[in-house]
């Protein structure tokens, strides 16, 4: 088997898939389709104030899973559809951001300093069309960097990386994880040990119970499902309705303006804003590249550069933040780059670098026959490497989102700003509704509602202390992997306690994890104030 079978055989995965119904005696298969509802409802769930592309992801999953069931040939779709939300709501989250000075996400909050401006002068539509072209730009980009940095970068990390090595890496994703995300990096390290604690609890590698109490409930340990959903999901709903109760709802009334000028897009325009869509872009995939950094830093980093570049271009109408095209352009083209390099580290390593990944490897996870990390670029000329396959299947999915975005993503986005006057207080009560079905439909037992009602209070509570619940997340999908490697190194060093220092590139790996958090502290004293935290 050539790469070229691989890749022919990963498109027709997702082309020559089960049909989902036959029109005129044509199948039409599956995947597309769930690809294509899952970036509608992106879109939809973008343009929403309060509502997130990974609480869509979260609520839709054990209800696909229940649908499609544990079979192999439930991946792509199940997967095509998470894929679909993540990539549209990258893109519907500049609506109510640009429309009604409303960011839905923190990363959108630098699209209001111009996006708004040209809403109020009447170029709202252009500011939109603006808003989309850099976002599938960025978004497109990201992926072809993807496609081109995952299997080199997982070839290499099997090639040079052996036990002992693996488990100083994610040692040391863990570290940079908990020391970028959030306000505070002791409160981030907090984060990371509760989540290694509950990852902890249950029967581990020596079968063993462990932290149980003597019960049998916590002896076979927490479904996953419960932890991430109550974290993530739950918290943040809970959060939400105490904010709902404390503030109300405020009733502003939307500004009404008339569009004013010429709407459209022109080529002179897209020719203007080039070089600051393509510097963003190449700031949002590098941060991107970066397990936990995510595209609330990349929009800020992306801004300040197209800002820089504006200021030296001089001679420009709008002065950046008054409404200036090329601030919704920069703005918009580095957070969307963030999407599809942020699926580096998870392909290549198996390592979650955001809310949506996590989602995505939880539903690799339930279904089977897909594990992110090395193993899935493994190559061999006489062997067919199924998760290969599935991986260019996911490769031609994303591919196939960009092209939906590019074709009726622009139309689709301008044309759900009324969801932006969806109220709150009647959201967040459905959406904890279809979250514990989820929870239910996933799990079928009581013990796991209140499992996640429980994990539900723990994220309230870590909001409120201000405590980024994405460490405890993602420490706790990979406790089990670096118990297990450790395990392993430890086995295969004939017993040394000292494995991780023994190998020059583990101690590396060590060595950069103390600096990480080291220069993180130093950091935080020297400059206290960082950007929005993320909520979930």
């Amino acid at each position: 088997m050539e790469i070229a079978d691989y890749i022919w055989m990963g498109i027709l995965a997702v082309f020559q898939g089960p049909d989902l119904v036959s029109l005129a005696g044509y199948g039409i298969p599956v995947t597309p389709v769930m690809i294509l509802l899952g970036f509608l409802l992106g879109i939809v769930v973008g343009a929403t104030p309060g509502l997130a592309g990974p609480m869509a992801m979260a609520i839709s999953l054990p209800i696909l899973i229940s649908i499609f069931g544990f079979t192999p040939s439930a991946l792509l779709p199940v997967l095509g559809f998470l894929i679909g939300v993540m990539k549209g709501a990258t893109v519907g989250g500049a609506v109510p951001a640009i429309l009604f000075n409303t960011p839905g996400t923190p990363d959108a909050y630098m699209t209001t300093l111009d996006g708004h401006p040209m809403a109020l002068n009447g170029q709202g539509g252009k500011a939109l069309r603006v808003a989309h072209f850099s976002s599938a730009a960025g978004d497109t980009f990201s992926d072809i960097m993807l496609i081109l940095c995952a299997p080199f970068l997982a070839v290499m990390v099997e090639a040079y990386l052996d036990l002992p090595e693996k488990t100083a890496l994610l040692i040391l994703s863990l570290a940079f994880i908990s020391s970028v995300i959030g306000r505070s990096v002791g409160k981030g390290l907090i984060s990371m040990g509760l989540g290694l604690l509950v990852a902890y609890i249950g029967t581990g590698e020596d079968f063993y119970p462990r932290l149980s109490f003597g019960t049998r409930t916590l002896a076979e340990g927490f479904p996953v499902a419960t932890v991430i959903l109550g974290v993530l999901i739950l918290g943040e709903v809970f959060r939400s309705f105490e904010d709902l109760w404390m503030e109300r709802r405020q009733t502003r009334p939307a500004p009404s303006v008339e569009p004013r000028g010429d709407q459209r897009l022109h080529w002179a325009d897209i020719r203007r804003l080039a070089p600051y869509i393509g510097r963003s872009a190449l700031i949002g995939t590098a941060i991107g590249a970066l397990p936990g950094i995510g595209s609330t830093l990349a929009a800020m980093l992306g801004y300040a550069a197209g800002g820089r570049l504006h200021a030296k271009q001089g001679g420009a109408s709008t002065p950046f933040g008054k409404g200036a095209p090329e601030g919704v352009a920069a703005t918009e083209a580095a957070n969307s780059a963030v999407s599809g390099a942020n699926l580096i580290p998870v392909l290549s390593l198996g390592i979650p670098g955001n809310a949506a990944a996590v989602f995505l490897i939880l539903a690799a996870d339930s279904i089977g026959g897909f594990n992110p990390g090395p193993s899935v670029f493994r190559w061999n000329p006489d062997v067919v490497n199924p998760e290969l396959v599935i991986a260019f299947g996911l490769f031609t999915a994303m591919m196939f989102a960009n092209l939906l975005n590019w074709t009726i993503g622009g139309v689709f986005m301008r044309s759900v700003g009324v969801m932006s006057k969806a109220p709150k207080h009647i959201l967040m009560p459905i959406v904890l509704l279809l979250t514990l079905t989820a929870i239910y439909v996933e799990e079928a037992s009581m013990a796991a509602m209140w499992f996640a009602v429980a994990f539900g209070i723990l994220g309230y509570l870590m909001r409120r202390l201000d405590l980024s619940p994405l460490p405890f997340v993602i420490a706790f999908i990979l406790g089990g992997n670096l118990e297990q490697t450790a395990r392993q190194a430890f086995a295969a060093t004939g017993g040394d306690p000292f494995f991780l220092f023994t190998s020059p590139i583990a101690a590396v790996f060590m060595a950069l994890a103390v600096t990480v958090v080291a220069f993180s502290f130093r950091g935080a004293r020297a400059a206290p104030i960082s950007p929005p935290a993320t909520r979930s």
